[in-house]
């Protein structure tokens, strides 16, 4: 006897097929979406892990996220990161001082003078030299 391990309700198997059927999705959104839909229509784990190239492990925890939390379980919860420190303003007013005239006494401005000049000047509280870098890098120009 074939083990039935998930019956979805009419609206969640309609939002599913939806939802598959737009077509811009995240891969791993639309791996969850399908292996709901597949367990839906009696298909093992083993028989729906294989047709997604993952594992037996994934699918039955997907199986056991919509049993708990509905539709919500397709998509990952946000997530803890570093908060950015440097909004828009702050990196273009870097680019700006880097693309003006360097100081008195020096030909052209160095990673390191241009970071101290950012702090003097008020831009930021602190900047290391490595983050004007990494600032000047994502720019068109040849500033560094």
């Amino acid at each position: 006897m074939k083990k039935h391990h998930l019956t979805l309700t009419d609206k969640d198997r309609r939002d599913l097929e939806t939802l598959l059927s737009k077509g811009d999705l995240k891969a791993l959104t639309f791996k969850r979406a399908t292996a709901l839909l597949e367990l839906d229509r009696g298909k093992t784990l083993v028989a729906v892990a294989t047709t997604l190239s993952v594992t037996t492990k994934a699918v039955a925890k997907w199986c056991t996220r919509y049993s708990l939390s509905g539709l919500t379980c397709l998509y990952d919860a946000p997530r803890s990161g570093r908060p950015t420190i440097f909004d828009g303003v702050q990196r273009a007013k870097i680019t700006a001082l880097a693309s003006s005239d360097a100081p008195e006494g020096y030909a052209r401005w160095s990673l390191r003078l241009l970071a101290d000049k950012a702090v003097e000047s008020g831009i930021c509280d602190d900047v290391s030299y490595t983050f004007v870098r990494e600032v000047l890098k994502k720019t068109t120009s040849s500033l560094i």
